[in-house]
């Protein structure tokens, strides 16, 4: 009887342990996971500031289809599409173009949109100098906007990758920003 408690206490122990390391775990495999997204060159992830255009060598010679998609998160009241589905580029060549938004709610909704690029190897050869998803995008109720993109292809991007696909996903941001500028107002 008292090997069998003793056996259920180390039992105990050992599954808290567990459980603890489990939850450490998940808790460090966000990070790790980007870590090893940006050492490797997957996961279509673009960058989050402007790259500048230098004048470089248009490579006139080679075409890259560059194709958009726009969706937005489940529940928020708004349209969101690319202007062109698709677009023919040289690498190298600044490139503008855009997305179109309209809230379709009785109320002042704020989006921000998070890009990917597919396939994932392609994101480090694919340059915004302006782009939308760089800031939050404020739309009063039953508005209308043209969002700015403007990009470039790196003339480096490997032969073997014909077709980018860059991706918007449009989140609604409205109540998360309510409460940052409450905090922000608490601090002062």
């Amino acid at each position: 009887m008292v090997s069998q408690a003793k056996s259920h206490r180390k039992l105990i122990v050992l599954l808290v342990i567990g459980s603890v390391g489990m939850f450490g775990f998940g808790f460090a495999l966000v990070p790790l996971y980007n870590v090893l997204c940006d050492k490797l060159g997957i996961n279509g992830k673009t960058q989050n500031t402007a790259s500048s255009y230098q004048a470089m060598t248009i490579d006139a010679d080679r075409t890259v289809t560059v194709e958009f998609i726009a969706q937005v998160q489940t529940g928020m009241p708004w349209a969101f599409a690319p202007r062109l589905k698709r677009l023919k580029v040289h690498p190298g060549e600044l490139t503008r173009t855009a997305f179109l938004a309209s809230n379709h709610a009785d109320r002042r909704i704020v989006g921000q949109a998070v890009p990917s690029i597919s396939p994932g190897q392609g994101a480090a050869y694919f340059h915004k100098t302006e782009c939308f998803c760089f800031n939050q995008q404020p739309l009063a109720a039953k508005a209308d906007a043209e969002l700015p993109l403007i990009f470039y292809v790196d003339p480096d991007l490997p032969e073997s990758i014909h077709t980018l696909t860059l991706s918007y996903t449009l989140y609604d941001i409205t109540d998360k920003q309510a409460s940052d500028a409450l905090e922000q107002g608490a601090a002062k």
